[in-house]
Parts: structure tokens; sequence; C-alpha cells
């Protein structure tokens, strides 16, 4: 008789998938990969508790707003003004330089709740390899993002205007250049 077979390896089946779910949940981590090509979005730093004497750690001010873009393209424009908001001292006033110091197109990720699931380098500055770091720092503490509420998740692109003096424009913003 082969159904009392089956039930029991259906019944082994599922316990086997409950818990791979489980221990997925355990480890810790994976270390992101090595090198500007592509970058996978670490973890949310954990809230650890405030000791004695050491402040708690920063909490992001404002949530983001909802997007209600429809696409892509009309998203990225919702992820610049949320990035300039976050970095309003260090955005360029003015139309660039004619000479950019770095200039880097950058894929971005994100799932529905506008949290970063991955970065990719789509024209990476290797010349300047601080500013690469710099823009992935940027764009992660400028999370989450404006969830996309009418696309699940997406998968925008723009390119980083990078002047010599630290200061950056987003193409999607951008004043143009002299």
């Amino acid at each position: 008789m082969k159904t009392p077979n089956l039930r029991l390896r259906w019944t082994l089946a599922g316990i086997s998938a409950a818990a791979a779910t489980l221990l997925a949940g355990c480890g810790s981590p994976p270390a992101p990969p090595a090198g500007p090509g592509a970058t996978a979005a670490p973890t949310a730093p954990s809230a650890a508790p405030a000791s004695p004497g050491k402040p708690a750690p920063p909490v992001a001010a404002t949530p983001p707003k909802i997007s209600t873009a429809s696409n892509p393209r009309d998203y990225r424009r919702d992820a610049a003004r949320h990035l300039y908001d976050r970095n309003a001292s260090r955005i360029y006033e003015g139309k660039l330089q004619p000479n950019l110091y770095a200039i880097g197109v950058l894929e971005v990720h994100l799932d529905r709740h506008g949290v970063i699931t991955g970065l990719h380098w789509m024209r990476a500055p290797r010349h300047a390899p601080e500013v690469i770091q710099e823009i992935e720092r940027t764009v992660y503490e400028a999370a989450p993002f404006p969830p996309p509420s009418r696309m699940g998740r997406v998968t925008y692109t723009d390119t980083w205007l990078w002047d010599k003096s630290g200061k950056f424009q987003l193409d999607t913003l951008t004043e143009g250049q002299l």
C-alpha cells in the first residue's frame, strides 16, 4: 500500500521546509561582495540598547513619503528628491563646473517597503574609489526610500555628478553645467 508511504513523505517534506525556514532567520547576514561592481545591501543596523554614558544610535528623522510612481523612470524623481532632502548640505548649488571630478551611474534595487536590496554600478568612477564608497554610503544612509506603492518593488538608475568639493547633483534634478 503506497498511500501511507506517500503521506509520510509529504509530512517529512513539510517539516523539513518549516525547519529550513526557521533556520534561515538564525544565521548572520552574508558579507557584502568585494569590489565596486556589485554590492549587496547591508542589513539594517540593530538597535543597540543605550548604555549609561552613551547616546542611543540615531533614528531616521522622518519616515519617507510614499511614492505613487507607476514606472521606474517616475520613481527616479521621488528617489532623487528623497536623497536631496536627506543630504541638503551636500548638494551642489547652481550649475556644475564643466570638468567634474567623477560621474557614476548607479542602479538601486528596492523592495516594496523602500528597503535597499542591492546596488549595481553600471558605470563606476574607478579613478575615484573614495567617491564610489561615499555614494554607496550616502544611498544606504538615506534608506528607507519612499515605498513604491504602485509597483511593489523597483529598480531605478540615476547618474551621480560629483564635484571636486565633495558636493554632488543627481542627473534627475541637475541644474546643468556651465
